[in-house]
Order: structure tokens, then sequence, then C-alpha cells
């Protein structure tokens, strides 16, 4: 595999941006943007073998993550607003000279790169989802359906309270990372069998297991595990964590916001990603126009580490039928 490349800093607008480069700099920009909790260096796979087949790949730590710290303390939550994540995106580009990219996303960072296209369809020349599917708005505040089908230890709803989270998972940053980076060993069909109960998520509650309790196996090598240690350690839980306390202000912001998306769109499921499982997608097609779906049998949540093959296979293929590793990008 290519050596994972070495971090540049690019300033931003309130942030100083971390951002991993792989690949010719005349060739299309992909942009890979990670989910909780991770870095650019859960791409790492992805980076190599888009860089490789001539892409210009763009892996930033994003706002709250390893070398992107960001702001900190209560009065700093809605600085990380899908405004803000999605306006990092856009101020990378013009740092970088580029007037559009290829956006794509895994768990929050697929919900931020469907948002870009809504928010700021001039620079996004298409967009893959990896497990998160594309999530027209909703009727009623999501935390208030969450609550109603998972009940109030839901991860997402204990995340709420400031500080809570945050203290849990720092009191030993490498084990919550062990507890989290896991290959299940849940397939949907275990998980739709199981009682409403063993049902609810309950992230906080199950950290407290004794370490020889957890289910799976370890996601990780013991290498792979400390860079992902020492970026937590060096960034805190607390950014990462404010994603999930901006989900009602995202909804209440969106209001009357158009909900198609007319760039050309790649979604890649994970069979047994039981937070975020194929059926989300479903219906997808009536907001998309120009819609790609595949499912990759057998893999769990961390698609980028769980099968790394078959990603970059569906992404490359498909990058190459719309784009061409030779398309020179559009320069702002």
């Amino acid at each position: 595999m290519t050596e994972f490349p070495t971090p540049r800093y690019v300033e931003l607008p309130g942030l100083s941006m971390a951002v991993h480069e792989h690949g010719p700099g005349d060739g299309v920009p992909v942009v890979l943007c990670h989910g909780w909790p991770e870095i650019a260096y859960s791409w790492r796979r992805q980076i190599a073998a888009l860089g490789d087949a001539g892409y210009r790949v763009i892996a930033p730590d994003m706002r709250g993550y390893g070398g992107t710290v960001g702001p900190k303390g209560p009065q700093a939550v809605p600085l990380y607003d899908m405004a803000h994540l999605t306006g990092d995106l856009v101020h990378l580009l013009d740092a970088l000279e580029l007037e559009r990219a290829v956006f794509v996303g895994h768990d929050w960072g697929g919900a931020v790169v469907w948002q870009m296209p809504l928010l700021h369809p001039a620079r996004v020349a298409g967009v893959i989802g990896v497990n998160t599917a594309f999530i027209p708005r909703t009727e009623r505040d999501p935390l208030d359906g969450l609550r109603a089908k998972y009940g109030d230890d839901m991860y997402m709803l204990r995340f709420q309270d400031f500080g809570l989270a945050e203290a849990a998972f720092e009191r030993d940053t490498g084990r919550s990372l062990r507890f989290i980076h896991r290959r299940s060993p849940v397939t949907q069909a275990n998980w739709a069998q199981r009682p409403s109960k063993g049902r609810g998520l309950a992230l906080l509650s199950a950290l407290e297991r004794p370490e020889e309790d957890w289910p799976g196996t370890d996601l990780h090598t013991d290498e792979e595990h400390a860079v992902f240690r020492e970026a937590f350690e060096r960034s805190g839980w607390e950014g990462g964590v404010n994603w999930y306390r901006n989900i009602s202000r995202n909804w209440r912001l969106s209001e009357g916001m158009p909900q198609t998306i007319d760039a050309p769109c790649l979604m890649i499921f994970a069979e047994n990603d039981v937070v975020l499982p194929p059926s989300h997608g479903d219906g997808m097609e009536r907001f998309i126009g120009d819609l790609e779906k595949h499912v990759i049998d057998g893999c769990g949540h961390w698609t980028q580490t769980e099968a790394p093959e078959q990603l970059n296979a569906l992404m490359l293929d498909w990058l190459g039928r719309r784009f061409g590793p030779d398309a020179r990008p559009a320069n702002a």
C-alpha cells in the first residue's frame, strides 16, 4: 500500500484543517470525508487506490478531529452545524483553487456530502455515499423519531448532554476506540430477531462492560489503533460529539430547502450495517435523478477497512465511467 501521506495544514476561516493528499495535482479532485469516530486515516486504503489510479485525492481531518482540532466549549457547539461542515469543504476547494470536486462520505461524512449538492451545488461534480444514504428532510425533529424508536438511552440522545459522552470516552481513549472500532458478528437477520430492548443502541451503557464481554473482533492492528488513539488524544472527543448536538439545529435550518439532487451520485451500502442499513436508501431515486446503488455483501459498518477491495473497485469503476482519471478539473 502507498505510504499514508503526511498532512499539510490549510488555513480556512476560523479553522486550520489537516489535509492529506495523494495523486496527480491535475487529476479529478475526489474529497474523502470521514465520520465518527474516525479521521482521514480511515480512508488510507482508498487514498492509495484512487491516487494511484490518477485521481487527486484530498482527505481532510474533518472539523473537530485529529489535526483539525476545532473550537471548544459549550458556546462552540453551533460551530459544528451543517452550514459550517459544508462550508469547510467549500473553503477547502477555494484554498486549493478548485471549482468542483467529487465528494465521498462515510457515516457522518456521508451526511455532510449529501448536503453539499443542496447547499453548494456549483461546487459538486458528483457524490459517493458509503453506508450513509440520502434521507430527505423529515416532518419532525429527527431526535424525536430516534427517541420514539430506540428510547432515551440511544447514544445520539445521550450525546446531547454537553460533556457527558466526551468524559466517558476520554477516561480511556484507547479502550473507547477498541470498543467502537470492531468487526461486528451481527447480521441484519440477527439484528431483526433481537427483542426491541436489545436494539436500543445504548452505546454509553455498553461501553461500561468488561472488555472480554465485547462482541466481535478488533478492526485494526495495534499499529493502526495507535494512529487513531494518538489522534483522539490530541483532539479530544468533544468536537466530533458536537456534530450530534446539531441534529435538531440542522433540521430547523433546513426548513424550506429543496431536497432534490442534480449531480451524478453513487450509493454503496454495507449489507450488515445495522445502524445504517441498506433499507435506509429505499426511495432515494425519487430525489436523485442520476443514481447508481450497490450493496457489499457481508460487510458491517466500517466499510473502508472491512471491505476495501470491494469498495475501491466500485468507486473506481463509477468514477472511470462518469469522469475518467484523465479528465481535468475546472480551476477557480
